[in-house]
């Protein structure tokens, strides 16, 4: 086995090169994907006949490289967008919502855009068919508020 290996580096480097990339799949970090890069230059150098010294220096350099350079430029398109742009629960927070089921303290059903979502009242029992603004999310369940509540006074 290790005879193989030691004459099919190639294998090793194919190897790192998918640890890397399962790695980077769990944290999205955009760190060990440069490694991967890395990775896959040691494997380019092997296929081109470099000693084993050399395609671990080459791991190393291409590594480095793309971690200082390629990095900050990847992290910096995936952030490209307004700060206060919301995602996700937080766009949800101050929609108008329709009442489907009466929504009380414990229970209740609302339609926040196309979604239908469990829903309770911050307070009181609000009727199907009224109009109500979302306040919050609490895992799965809207917390709405009237909208009368709500309005400017």
């Amino acid at each position: 086995m290790f005879e193989w290996l030691g004459e099919n580096w190639w294998a090793l480097w194919l190897t790192v090169f998918l640890a890397f990339a399962v790695v980077e799949m769990l944290t999205l970090d955009l760190f060990f994907i440069m490694l991967g890069g890395g990775a896959l230059a040691g494997l380019i150098a092997d296929f081109s006949g470099a000693d084993l010294w050399l395609q671990i220096v080459i791991f190393c350099v291409v590594s480095l490289l793309m971690i200082v350079f390629v990095r900050p430029v990847a992290l910096n398109h995936l952030r490209k967008g307004p700060t206060e742009q919301l995602s996700n629960i937080d766009r949800l927070i101050g929609q108008p919502a329709l009442v489907i089921e009466a929504v009380s303290s414990t229970s209740g059903l609302v339609k926040i855009g196309g979604d239908v979502w469990s829903a309770r009242s911050a307070a009181g029992v609000i009727d199907a068919g009224a109009t109500v603004q979302v306040t919050k999310i609490d895992g799965a369940t809207a917390v709405v508020a009237s909208a009368a509540d709500n309005s400017p006074r």
